[in-house]
């Protein structure tokens, strides 16, 4: 919880097209603050957000403009009459007529580090370490405020990593955190706030209880991302339509019925990914984070796909392509049994709904009738958790000044690491879903839903948050 204290002002500081609009984004968690863009001295004016925790303030964050020409206001600095320290000539110098002249957007990052408690010194690391940019933490470090270098764009193929960190050393700058702002590395923000409480002593009780609400709130988004994507795959193995005789008699009909019941389950899985990026803070339709192929539709071709469902089958022990992966004769099980035993195993077996024994009997009447029925194979049901999975880990990894497409991997290639064995376990665990078909109606309205249906959600959700840890 956040007390009421004062919040920590902080100045975002750095050379232009360093990436300072974009850490901002990711840190308050705001897609649309600022302008980000691959061009120079985008940010003209100093610009101000709040982080937010329970209502209250936390910390206060100033965008300012990019150091232009710092060689030139470091000589501009040196040449300045008369003795004083680092500090006193850089008041000295926004005093002048310089700071509004020639200086004018240098003036207005030092005017506003001389205001706030730290600055977050954002570096370009695909950058080589050029005088200009010496002369830029010279100056930075004459206003006498600590300063917390981050280093950005370390996914790069061109970082300058080691080159910056000799660097930075030079001048007693040892603490440093990696924090790419498309895609910030895994517990990045809280070693940011550590690192801010070791040059921040007075403030490092309110960084830590800052630290440990985003954790709670990074594990909330977890949680409920992953109860969604349980809820999807619940109703997707709950999906099941009957075909009556004259019906599965005409080719064209059935294949209709087919691409109807594919169609539903679109629309099942479009709105439950559609929820799980708005737990993110992401929507599909946002140019900065549209998912393909989710967004695009290209996933349906991908989850039937002859060969990626031949591989999910030999992931789940079958061995066998599918085809169409929607299976049309749903008694497989009952093959070669008189009716008369097959009702006497029914009758045995009907019980067991926990293990999806209850089918049993609707399978042997259908039988009768000549009614075959409409189910997903297990099958796709591998294919959609492995994506789903893949989704939740690529929302928890993307910052949000991202402006690149996002590419959740393809069904085929979905498994997370060392995990297809867990994930197979997962999708037989919705066994119990096939005896309930009124289980698909309840996706979107989990308050009401059936208790049996509950438990199943939040044990597949379980499994999923345990498969999460796995990826990097």
């Amino acid at each position: 919880m956040i007390t009421a204290v004062p919040p920590l002002e902080i100045a975002v500081v750095g050379h232009t097209n360093a990436g300072k609009t974009s850490l901002l984004r990711t840190l308050a968690r705001q897609r649309h603050f600022g302008t980000v863009a691959d061009q120079p001295g985008t940010t003209r004016h100093v610009e101000r957000i709040d982080l937010c925790i329970d209502g209250v303030v936390a910390v206060r964050y100033f965008d300012t403009p990019g150091l232009e020409d710092a060689a030139a206001l470091q000589q501009y600095l040196k040449n300045l009459p008369g003795e004083g320290t680092p500090v006193e000539r850089v008041r000295a110098f926004l005093k002048g007529p310089e700071a509004h002249a020639a200086f004018e957007q240098e003036a207005k990052v030092l005017r506003t580090l001389l205001a706030v408690d730290a600055a977050i010194y954002v570096i370009d690391c695909r950058e080589e370490v050029l005088p200009k940019y010496r002369y830029e933490i010279e100056i930075l470090s004459a206003c006498a405020k600590p300063v917390m270098p981050v280093l950005n764009f370390l996914r790069s193929g061109h970082s300058q990593e080691a080159q910056w960190r000799e660097t930075l050393a030079a001048y007693h700058l040892h603490a440093w955190v990696q924090f790419d702002a498309v895609a910030p590395f895994t517990g990045a923000e809280r070693q940011l706030y550590q690192d801010l409480g070791v040059l921040l002593r007075a403030r490092r009780t309110q960084l830590q209880a800052i630290t440990d609400e985003l954790e709670a709130q990074a594990h909330a988004r977890r949680v409920a991302a992953t109860q969604l994507a349980a809820s999807v795959l619940v109703t997707a193995a709950s999906m099941r339509r009957e075909i009556g005789r004259d019906a599965a008699a005409d080719a064209f009909r059935k294949a209709a019925l087919v691409r109807d019941f594919k169609a539903s389950l679109a629309v099942h899985v479009d709105r439950g990914v559609q929820a799980m990026l708005a737990v993110y803070g992401f929507g599909a339709g946002d140019a900065d984070v549209h998912l393909a192929p989710w967004a695009s539709g290209r996933w349906q071709t991908d989850l039937f796909n002859p060969h990626t469902l031949a591989d999910a089958g030999q992931k789940l022990g079958t061995g066998a392509a599918v085809g169409a992966a929607v299976g049309l004769v749903a008694d497989v099980a009952l093959a070669g049994l008189s009716l008369g035993a097959a009702t006497a195993l029914g009758a045995a077996v009907g019980g067991l709904a926990s293990q999806g024994w209850s089918q049993v009997p609707r399978k042997i009447a259908n039988r009768v009738r000549g009614t075959e029925e409409l189910t997903l194979e297990n099958e796709v049901l591998l294919l959609l958790a492995g994506s789903l999975l893949h989704l939740c880990a690529a929302l928890e990894q993307r910052g949000h000044a991202a402006l690149d497409t996002l590419h959740v991997a393809a069904a085929g290639d979905a498994d997370p690491p060392q995990g297809t064995q867990a994930l197979a376990a997962l999708v037989r665990s919705l066994a119990p879903a096939r005896s309930y078909p009124q289980w698909e109606l309840a996706q979107h309205d989990l308050a009401g839903a059936d208790a049996r249906r509950s438990r199943l959600v939040e044990r597949v959700a379980q499994g999923l948050r345990t498969l999460l840890q796995e990826f990097p």
